[in-house]
């Protein structure tokens, strides 16, 4: 499980991904009571798609948590922030973490031929962005300023 949530941190109390694979998990096992059960298309393209997307938002979050790591600072939003990561994934996206899971989760939705799970993922980006990145957003610029506040001007949220 993760530490405690550190006083100097965005003040995220669950790990993120967690949000993510419980809803991809409800809304696998949804398929064997609701219907539609199926996309209704071939079950390779199905796993070739689902691969693709899984294999890019694998990238993306590994080269996202490597940049951190690099830099020394912390993955968890529950722990200190210790700089504004603006390089590798970063210059596209301010949030590439958070992107490569959803990538992942649709990946995982499609490739398992799951579309109630894949009808979930605009909920998931709600509470993401509700719970989760707006907290990130305010305690960064509360921390980093107007460094942060020109970041954010220059680099999209999701893309």
């Amino acid at each position: 499980m993760s530490k405690a949530v550190e006083p100097d941190s965005a003040g995220v109390r669950f790990p993120p991904p967690f949000v993510y694979l419980g809803a991809l998990l409800l809304g696998l096992a949804a398929e064997r009571f609701i219907t539609p059960r199926s996309f209704s298309i071939d079950w390779r393209l199905l796993v070739a798609t689902g691969a693709l997307l899984f294999v890019a938002g694998a990238t993306m979050m590994l080269a996202a948590a490597g940049l951190f790591r690099r830099l020394g600072t912390n993955v968890p939003p529950s722990q200190p922030t210790t700089l504004i990561a603006t390089t590798g994934p970063y210059r596209w996206t301010r949030n590439p973490m958070y992107l490569g899971m959803a990538l992942i989760y649709a990946g995982l939705a499609i490739g398992f031929d799951g579309p109630i799970a894949f009808a979930l993922l605009p909920l998931v980006l709600i509470a993401i962005q509700t719970q989760v990145i707006s907290r990130e957003e305010r305690y960064l610029e509360a921390k980093f300023g107007d460094d942060y506040r020109r970041y954010k001007a220059e680099v999209r949220r999701w893309l």
